[in-house]
């Protein structure tokens, strides 16, 4: 117990007042039933011998929080996560497609940000699959959205929301297309 002018007790020691107080509040109170009431087992106080250092309770190891481990990274047609009648049905075209979003004419940045945002408002709408349409752009390898919407998909935000993607067929948009499962909002 501190008062005016008088110094905390060091950590892991009580006082003289502190003890003298809790037996104060304690000497009334009467064990439960069946009980035996506790034994004084409190050391006493001892005054520190002159320069030596007052005896403290060893302070605990902090323990490093671990992030939560990131859900592994999904692949267009990789449908592990998915039972068969849904994948195949996914992969067929044969879900109900609930939203759409078309990223012709957009810049990679703005199609990243439409991305993120179509997937969170879908997924708080409670709808399961959604389309969105990159364009098939030139080349074998299809243009800068259809290659750059995979990574958008496995970035930890997007990611969360979705349990899977399939290339849409030719006609949904075929290569220029995407098919995406997305996981139910927790609470609906």
């Amino acid at each position: 117990m501190t008062g005016k002018g008088k110094k905390p007790s060091p950590p892991g020691q009580v006082s003289k007042d502190d003890t003298d107080l809790w037996r104060q509040v304690t000497r009334d109170a009467k064990p439960l039933a069946g009980r035996t009431p506790p034994r004084d087992d409190t050391p006493k106080a001892e005054a520190p011998r002159p320069g030596t250092k007052p005896r403290t309770l060893p302070s605990m190891p902090r323990v490093a929080e671990r992030p939560a481990p990131r859900p592994p990274e999904l692949a267009a047609g990789a449908l592990a996560d998915v039972d068969k009648r849904t994948a195949d049905r996914l992969k067929r075209g044969k879900l109900d497609i609930e939203g759409r979003l078309d990223l012709h004419g957009m810049t990679e940045e703005e199609a990243r940000r439409e991305v993120g945002g179509f997937l969170a408002a879908a997924q708080a709408a409670g709808k399961r699959c959604v389309l969105i349409i990159t364009g098939k752009g030139p080349g074998r390898e299809g243009g800068v959205l259809r290659r750059a919407l995979p990574q958008w998909l496995n970035q930890p935000g997007n990611r969360a929301r979705l349990i899977a993607f399939a290339p849409a067929q030719p006609r949904h948009g075929g290569h220029g297309a995407f098919y995406l499962l997305l996981k139910r909002a927790r609470g609906t």
